[in-house]
């Protein structure tokens, strides 16, 4: 069995969530369709001409690319152009596009985190927040011979976290009133006829990205025809997610040997490095693609230097008289999301028991040669 188009950019979306992402940001199904069952996904950074013809060879039938193909919006189409003829050969071969971008960057367990992991840093903070979950208190009134049932799908969903608690509830017992009207078909109690029934108040928090998960998660789960549930907004904030990640290295080290460290975990073969090489490094800061701008930010978190693509001449001047240093491993050091989304994919897939094949692109997309 495979899975359909939707089904697998519903897994996407439960690594990437789309309502994290920067504002106005180019995400989601780009070019096709996912009206179809999915035999085969390839994952890429870029979605370039030669990605396309692999894509092609694996009898691919969706690319999640990291990088959008279409960054603004379309004047005309034309197929004697690179961007048409890269457009034409994939609805040629029906192949969808899916980007999932800032969103996979900002995400807990995203390209950040991964960076991160690979370089050793201990990340404990993010270089700008972009999204802060609201929270709301759900209240649900539960008969008690289905209390436990309730309360495991609320918790389940999601639902009751409280910083690095999981699964916070609150429980009290009482009586519920009510009288089922003609047409009926009442759980407890007779039309006509008023009910006092034994039931338990469970008060949880729900995040907002959660909400819908959540309430229909209680709904399924609950006997009642009609179930009497509150949900009040709170004025306490929930997760906050940002760009990058900051936090001490696990192994302090001088300069010159994070460096290594970093071409290393990142698997580059060549990097720029501005700053004293014999300086020891205790805290580090890490933001995939363009983050030169980010320097400021990672000073004032306390990094001894800012891993990043990108870096223009002005800010290494700048981040060097400033004394932080950078190590600039290029944009392309974010392909390290091919093989965690493949394997992440194929994960979730097997569960299900799909039996759609996911492949991390072997293409390398990096546009510079070093001589």
């Amino acid at each position: 069995m495979y899975a359909k188009g939707q089904t697998v950019t519903g897994l996407m979306e439960q690594l990437a969530p789309k309502h994290v992402a920067v504002p106005d940001d180019k995400i989601g199904l780009q070019l096709g369709s996912l009206q179809k069952e999915i035999k085969s996904i390839l994952v890429t950074l870029d979605v370039t001409d030669a990605v396309v013809q692999e894509a092609i060879e694996l009898k691919a039938d969706l690319i999640i690319a990291h990088h959008a193909i279409i960054f603004r919006p379309l004047a005309q189409l034309q197929t004697d152009t690179p961007a048409g003829r890269l457009y034409e050969k994939l609805i040629k071969n029906d192949i969808a596009v899916y980007i999932s971008h800032t969103n996979l960057d900002v995400t807990e367990g995203g390209i950040n985190d991964w960076m991160a992991e690979a370089l050793g840093i201990e990340a404990s903070d993010s270089l700008e927040n972009v999204h802060t979950d609201k929270l709301f208190k759900l209240v649900v009134f539960v008969p008690k011979s289905h209390h436990k049932q309730v309360l495991d799908a609320v918790l389940n969903a999601g639902a009751g976290a409280i910083g690095n608690y999981s699964h916070c509830s609150f429980n009290i017992e009482g009586y519920g009133t009510f009288v089922p009207q003609e047409g009926t078909n009442p759980f407890i109690g007779e039309q006509g006829k008023m009910e006092h029934a034994e039931e338990i108040r469970i008060e949880t928090i729900v995040p907002s990205s959660l909400r819908s998960k959540v309430i229909g998660a209680m709904l399924k789960s609950h006997p009642y025809e009609e179930v009497a549930y509150d949900l009040y907004p709170m004025d306490l904030k929930g997760r906050t997610l940002g760009l990058g990640r900051t936090g001490k290295l696990r192994e302090p080290a001088l300069l010159k040997d994070f460096v290594d460290r970093v071409k290393t975990g990142l698997k580059v073969d060549h990097v720029r490095v501005v700053g004293d090489l014999n300086r020891p490094i205790k805290k580090a800061a890490v933001l995939g693609g363009s983050g030169g701008r980010y320097w400021k930010q990672a000073q004032f978190r306390g990094a001894d230097v800012l891993v990043t693509g990108d870096v223009d001449f002005h800010t290494a001047q700048d981040a060097l008289a400033a004394g932080i240093a950078i190590i600039d491993p290029g944009h392309h050091a974010e392909k390290i999301m091919k093989e965690k989304v493949a394997g992440w994919l194929k994960d979730k897939l097997g569960e299900s028991r799909y039996s759609t094949e996911v492949h991390a692109s072997k293409v390398d997309t990096e546009p510079f040669q070093f001589m």
